[in-house]
């Protein structure tokens, strides 16, 4: 029997110029309470790269790196039924509410998807209700098995926005 688990609130101020979303979060990071948990999760070490910035696993300092770099967390599934942590096992999902988050924080300049799931949900939700840039970028997830240098070259893009 699948779990019904729940994405944290976003990470976001009003100086964020972009807005990265996931899907939902995976075991480990429900587990520790925080995004991008899981060791083999690749998101914060491509974003410490992209900013050449020296990598930390302190939470409070990746926190402090995103509201530096004018970056906001959230995710597009508020909740959901799921076994394990894969997003293909994702059911019953409700969206958190992107447009009103657009709304709220009108500094963010354009929302890039951690991976396909994300963006077609986002896409979804927006459905051209918005004027924001939105992209679609690798997923940091061990499961999406590209390179780490091919991922790190896709992301680069969001430093346009910032």
């Amino acid at each position: 029997m699948a779990d019904r688990i729940s994405s944290f609130p976003p990470i976001i101020s009003g100086t964020s110029k972009i807005l990265i979303l996931g899907s939902v979060p995976g075991i480990k990071s429900l587990e520790l309470q925080e995004y991008y948990a899981h060791p083999q999760n690749k998101f914060w070490r491509i974003l410490f790269e992209l900013f050449q910035e020296d990598f930390t696993t302190d939470y409070s300092q990746k926190l402090t790196f995103l509201a530096k770099n004018h970056i906001a967390v959230w995710d597009v599934i508020d909740s959901c039924e799921r076994d394990g942590s894969l997003d293909t096992k994702i059911k019953n999902e409700v969206h958190n509410d992107v447009e009103q988050i657009l709304m709220d924080y009108p500094n963010i300049e354009a929302i890039f998807c951690n991976g396909q799931k994300s963006f077609k949900n986002v896409l979804k939700k927006l459905s051209g209700n918005s004027d924001i840039p939105i992209f679609a970028l690798p997923s940091t997830s061990p499961a999406y098995t590209i390179p780490f240098k091919r991922k790190v070259e896709e992301w680069k893009i969001i430093k346009n926005f910032i």
